[in-house]
Formats: structure tokens, C-alpha cells, sequence
């Protein structure tokens, strides 16, 4: 009777064991997929800003050529057009009420990165990040339109208020 006891307990013990040890192995996959993933999206990001850098660097004629089409449509648009672009631009973009679509963009980039989603990171970068990309926006559109036309200077900041 004992014999059978011991068996019994050795057996279950056993299973047990064996359970235990599958189970952590499944864990361990679990967590190695997860930094497998990670490593996926951080080396898919470099690649494909290695090809535009080439592509931006060795395809020049190409660059040249749309950009002189801009400046070209951009220089036959008047004064008030062009203000008035600006700050449709600015404000769709980098407007400060949308919280909700920049907290969309943030966590699609940082889920992109690999990152795992944390709400306090992308809140504070929802409440800082577009400030400072309207700041220097503003300053660089400010440093150009000095350049170009000192009038349209003037209507953008009248457009503005």
C-alpha cells in the first residue's frame, strides 16, 4: 500500500514537474518573441531610412527638378494665399486641438520603435512635442518669409491675430 502511495505522489510529482518546466518554456518563447519583434521593427525603421537617405543623395536631378516646380508654383501664389497656406498648414498639423490624432501619431511611431504602449510617456510627449515643433515651425516660416517678402510678414501676422 505504501509502495502505491509513493508511486502515486512520485508520478503526480513528476507531472507536475514536467508541467512546470513547459510552462516556463512557453513563457521564455512569449518574451523572446516580443524582443524579436522589437529588433524586426528597429531594423525594418533603419533600412528604410537608409534607402531614402540614398535615395534623397543619389537621386539629386530627380530632387532638382520638383523642387524647382514648387518654388516655381509657390512664387506665383500671392502674398495673401501664401499666408494663409501657412496657417491652415500649421494649424492642421500642429495645432493644439487634436490632441487625440497626436496621440494616435506618438503611439503608432513608439509602437513602431518596438516600444510597449505606456500612456505617461505618450501623454508627455503629447503635451510637449507639438509645442516645440510649432515653435520652430514658426521661427524657420518667420527667418523665410523675412528672406522672400517682408509683406507677407506683415499679412501673416494680421491673419494670425
Amino acid at each position: 500500500m505504501y509502495y502505491l502511495i509513493s508511486l502515486v505522489s512520485t508520478t503526480h510529482l513528476q507531472n507536475l514537474r514536467i508541467g512546470i518546466h513547459k510552462e516556463t518554456i512557453q513563457l521564455i518563447k512569449i518574451q523572446n518573441e516580443g524582443r524579436i519583434h522589437t529588433i524586426l521593427h528597429f531594423s525594418t525603421n533603419i533600412i528604410c531610412f537608409i534607402i531614402l537617405s540614398g535615395y534623397s543623395i543619389l537621386g539629386n536631378k530627380e530632387l532638382v527638378i520638383l523642387n524647382s516646380w514648387a518654388q516655381e508654383f509657390l512664387y506665383n501664389l500671392s502674398d495673401t494665399i501664401k499666408a494663409f497656406s501657412l496657417l491652415l498648414l500649421t494649424d492642421l498639423c500642429i495645432g493644439f486641438h487634436s490632441p487625440h490624432g497626436w496621440e494616435l501619431m506618438i503611439g503608432f511611431v513608439y509602437k513602431d520603435f518596438g516600444f510597449v504602449h505606456n500612456d505617461q510617456i505618450i501623454s508627455g510627449l503629447v503635451s510637449t512635442f507639438p509645442v516645440i515643433l510649432d515653435t520652430i515651425l514658426k521661427y524657420w516660416i518667420f527667418r523665410y518669409l523675412n528672406r522672400v517678402s517682408p509683406s507677407l510678414v506683415v499679412i501673416y501676422h494680421s491673419m494670425n491675430d
